[in-house]
This record gives C-alpha cells, structure tokens and sequence, in this order.
C-alpha cells in the first residue's frame, strides 16, 4: 500500500514515462490518421454463417489428483460435436497416433484425414507438428515431456475440423466459415499450414466451379496485438466514424511493428522475399466495428489472403449476423452459438467429473475401493471447515 507522501512522488515519475512515451502515441495517431480514407461502410447481406469453436482447455481440466485429464471438444454453432478425445499430460503418445487411423491405414478422425491429405507418412502427430513431444523420447524420459502439448493437440484438431468441414463437405447454399481465432497458426511443421491454406483456396475454388456457391473463411480474434496498440489512436483520430458500421484494412507494416519476430506475421504476398515469412499466415487483417457508435467494440478479422478481393460481401455477412448478438452485442452470433455448445459446466461438467472418478475406481482392485470411495468426504469435511 502507498502511503500518503509516496503519492506525489508516484505521480511525478509516471507523468515523466509519460511524456517520455507521447512521442510513441504521436507517431501512432499518424499511422491511424492515413487510414481514415480508407475505411468503408458496411452492408448488410444475408448467407449462411458457420462456426466451430473448441472447448476451453482451461475449462474442462478435471482433476482429481495424481489425474489430470483434459476434454478436447470441437463443436459448430448448430451444436453438432465434431471432435472428442480426453488427453493427459502422461497420455501414451504412440496410442494417440494410432487413435487417428484404422488398423488398415485408413483415417478414422478428422486429423487423420487431414494428415492423410498432407502425406504425413510415418502417421505421427510429431511429424505433423513440432510441439507434439516424441513418442519414444516421452516414454524414455516421460518428466521431461512439456504440459503444452494437450493445447497443442487441441489446435490440430480445431483446425483439421476446419479443413474437413471446407474440403470435404458439401454446400447446398453460399456460406461463411467463422473460426474462433485468427488465420494463423505456428504449430504446424514446416510448410503444412501452406500446404493446408492451398488445399483450402483449392476446395473453395472446386465449389464454386461445380456448384456455383460461395465458400468464405473469416477468423475473429477476441483479443490482438495490433488492436491493443493501436485502439487509442483509432479512437482519437475517429478512423471509423460513428452512425454506420464501419471497417478497414490494416496493412501489413503496422502489424510488424507489434510483434518481436517480423517474418512470423508475414503472408504469401511476402514469400518471394523471404521463404519462411508466409508458413504461418493465411488471412488479412480487417480492423470492424459492426455497431453504428463510436463506443461499440471493434474487433479483429482475418480474411483468407486469396478472398480479398471479397471483403465487402464477406463483412456485410459478419455484420447481419452480429447484429443478432447476444450476450456480447456487435459480435457475431453465430461464434456466441458455437461458445455455447462448446462450454462444459454446471450439470455437464459434475457428469465428466464424475466419469473421471469412475474410471480412476475401475483401475483399483476391489479390496481398495472402499478406500477411495472415502476420501471425497474427508475432502468435503475439511473445505466445509476452512472454506
């Protein structure tokens, strides 16, 4: 706690960073201010909006020590589930490869599809992705294996849901393909997230040319690096005046100027000049307010580099369906819906729980059941007493 002659001394040191960084704020209101001319107004179209979203991880851990399992979950805004896997950090690696073929080599999952497509021979989610621990180098010396590899896994499975839904399903009228996120991804390895994007313009180019319907991918990011930085300077310069829902696009030098790694957040127009600068990019960044004030949110949009050319249409969509949102308002209803369906809690996660306790039980032998069955209410006695 501050005392109170510390306050005036609190005061003058940040009022002198302060000054020091209003040159920072300066220079970013100038790049906000070339923007200006550039923003459009949004109208509103109607299509059919899609979006998958997977369950947090963060969410659905259920413990119930020395076990710590995590639901891998993807679901759409219909509700349908499309994934599900429950990993733990001390998962068989070996299993969760096999897991994702037939014994006969075909693919039984979405993942095994996708790296089916990618020609990922050895059939090990390792080759697919660089954060995927060895299989043999985690059995050899499992305390070594990183806890990140599970958000690793459910990563590749949101985005091989992604792939199949666009690849390998049909669309009987125009859609809009929303992903919880932006269109980028570094845990692929080497150049599979190019190859990914490539088989994802190919399909949507196979629909239109033999079904004469639209298929457009956004991602929606709920937080950024960019936003951040330059949301004051948007809000002062007014970039996207109030009274029609408005949007912009934000090049590519702003968003160097917010990441450490430059190349990291280069996309395809940027290859020519340095090979690795587009193996995790795939969309361009739209800064869009969907709401007609000044105070609404503005969010984040990646559009697929190849669909540019469409940004009018695809925003007039987003927009028609925020305008339904509900309980964030200006935010597209259909991410709402999939967050929904996707969320584990209350009835739901007491049953998954209660599952994990079951199976814990199973493995004990019956002399020790009793034992076990005990110690919940131990438990509960002393959280009643020092809760």
């Amino acid at each position: 706690m501050f005392q109170p002659e510390e306050i005036e001394d609190l005061r003058r040191v940040v009022r002198a960073c302060a000054r020091t960084d209003h040159q920072l704020l300066v220079g970013l209101r100038a790049e906000a201010r070339e923007l200006k001319a550039k923003a459009r107004k949004i109208q509103p179209r109607s299509a059919t909006a899609v979006s998958l979203v997977a369950s947090d991880g963060g969410n659905n851990q259920l413990h119930f020590d020395p076990f710590h399992v995590q639901l891998v979950r993807v679901v759409d805004s219909y509700g349908k589930q499309l994934c599900l896997d429950a990993v733990s950090v001390s998962s068989d690696l070996n299993r969760l490869d096999q897991a994702q073929f037939h014994k006969d080599g075909r693919p039984r999952t979405p993942l095994g599809r996708m790296m089916c497509d990618l020609d990922v021979r050895s059939r090990r989610l390792n080759d697919l992705s660089h954060m995927m621990p060895d299989p043999d180098r985690a059995r050899a010396r499992p305390e070594e294996v990183p806890a990140s590899w599970v958000q690793a896994y459910r990563d590749l499975c949101e985005w091989a849901v992604l792939y199949e839904l666009i690849c390998h399903r049909s669309f009987p009228t125009d859609t809009l393909v929303v992903r919880d996120g932006q269109l980028r991804s570094k845990v692929f390895r080497g150049e599979h997230f190019i190859r990914i994007r490539e088989r994802i313009e190919e399909a949507i180019q196979r629909v239109y040319r033999e079904d004469r319907r639209r298929v457009f991918l956004v991602g929606i990011a709920k937080r950024s690096k960019v936003l951040d930085r330059y949301n004051l300077a948007f809000a002062l310069e007014n970039v996207l005046p109030e009274g029609e829902a408005r949007y912009v696009e934000i090049p590519r030098e702003m968003e160097r100027k917010c990441y450490d790694r430059w190349w990291d957040q280069r996309g395809p127009e940027d290859a020519a000049e340095n090979e690795r600068a587009f193996r995790f990019v795939a969309g361009r960044m739209y800064f869009v307010r969907f709401g007609p004030q000044g105070g609404d949110p503005i969010w984040s949009v990646d559009i697929l580099n190849s669909q540019t050319s469409f940004h009018q249409e695809i925003f007039g969509y987003l927009q028609n369906d925020a305008l339904e949102g509900f309980p964030v308002a200006f935010y597209p209803m259909c991410l709402q819906k999939a967050h929904s369906f996707a969320q584990i809690v209350d009835f739901d996660l007491d049953v998954l729980q209660n599952e994990v306790v079951q199976a814990i039980r199973e493995q004990l032998p019956s002399s020790e059941r009793a034992i076990f069955d005990a110690l919940p209410l131990r438990q509960e006695i002393a959280d009643r007493r020092y809760a």
